[in-house]
């Protein structure tokens, strides 16, 4: 079969030939029809991701959409390494295969799947978002941000506050649901003063936060107090992602003096069972119409120029 292979971290995948998969007990093959370029997909492939075990060659691809033999449409994952799902077939647990509603495409789905996932479980699982509260999205701009965005006013949000780079994007996010929007090119300064003009104007309950690194230091010192005659609300920061920093200055002060929690949200901390039961709920909300996500396509052959494809606000979606 034709699949996407890594031979070394850090390099290209190529479209070349690979053994057949056999299923074993508990098993069943996948016929594929597309699968996702996530960003987790290059970081595992890059040897960067914690997940990542160093052992080559592996067909790339965490998850994806296919059909099973009796042809029922599934979205699958947790292929049995070295297999992945950029392949025209893989082979995956059976409790990992579930059906697509109708009205989600095979390259909808695809795409949806592990930013949407990353997306709901922040909010409804590590936040637990109660209606009425108030979102900041830091990284609005990418595609789980743009979900993040949907998935909180569909969940009961009542004000939702998108920050991001890319001004096109931030504005774009207010017909998705954004309520305000913060340019985060701006002085940290700046910066710190925007953060804190929503802290004051209504507080801010939940955020989740795709970038770490400077925004996060920044929104940080936002939420800082000075004195003893105040009592901080509560405000629970959910870490996603990395993209502006692995590291960031925390001081203890910060702790004590505000009513800030942090914890992480990911492969690791959600277990299978968990992941399971979230994708057929915000599958469901796409299936209606109640989420929106703009994704690319490129067959297999064009694996190379699929995986340095830039999104730009897009999930690149490769087909089979």
């Amino acid at each position: 079969m034709k699949a996407a292979v890594l031979h070394q971290l850090g390099q290209l995948p190529v479209c070349e030939d690979f053994s057949d998969p056999v299923a074993g007990e508990g098993e069943v093959i996948v016929e594929m029809r597309a699968a996702g370029i996530h960003p987790i997909v290059k970081a595992l492939a890059a040897g960067t991701h914690y997940g990542s075990t160093g052992d080559v060659p592996f067909i790339v691809g965490i998850d994806g959409t296919g059909v099973l033999a009796d042809g029922t449409r599934v979205y699958c994952g947790g292929a049995r390494k070295p297999y992945g799902t950029m392949a025209e077939r893989t082979v995956v647990p059976k409790g990992m295969c579930l059906p697509l509603p109708e009205g989600l495409t095979h390259e909808m789905a695809a795409a949806l799947a592990n930013p949407g996932m990353s997306a709901w479980l922040s909010l409804t699982w590590r936040a637990q978002l109660a209606a009425g509260e108030t979102v900041l999205i830091l990284g609005a701009t990418g595609v789980a941000g743009h979900l993040a965005v949907q998935m909180a006013k569909l969940l009961g949000a009542r004000r939702v506050i998108a920050a991001g780079r890319n001004a096109a994007q931030l504005e774009s996010l207010r017909a998705l649901g954004a309520n305000a929007v913060i340019q985060l090119d701006q002085p940290q300064e700046d910066l710190v003063a925007a953060f804190a003009s929503e802290v004051k104007a209504g507080g801010i309950d939940v955020v989740i936060d795709y970038l770490w690194g400077a925004p996060t230091e920044a929104f940080i010192r936002a939420i800082s107090q000075r004195g003893l005659d105040h009592k901080a609300g509560r405000v629970r920061l959910v870490e996603v992602g990395q993209s502006a920093g692995a590291t960031i200055t925390l001081p203890a002060d910060v702790l004590r003096s505000s009513g800030l929690e942090i914890n992480g949200s990911g492969f690791g901390s959600a277990s299978i069972e968990q992941i399971v039961k979230a994708i057929p709920e915000f599958f469901a909300l796409a299936a209606q119409g109640k989420l929106h996500i703009e994704l690319e396509t490129l067959p297999l052959a064009q694996i190379e120029q699929a995986w340095t494809r830039k999104g730009d606000g897009k999930r690149v979606v490769v087909t089979l």
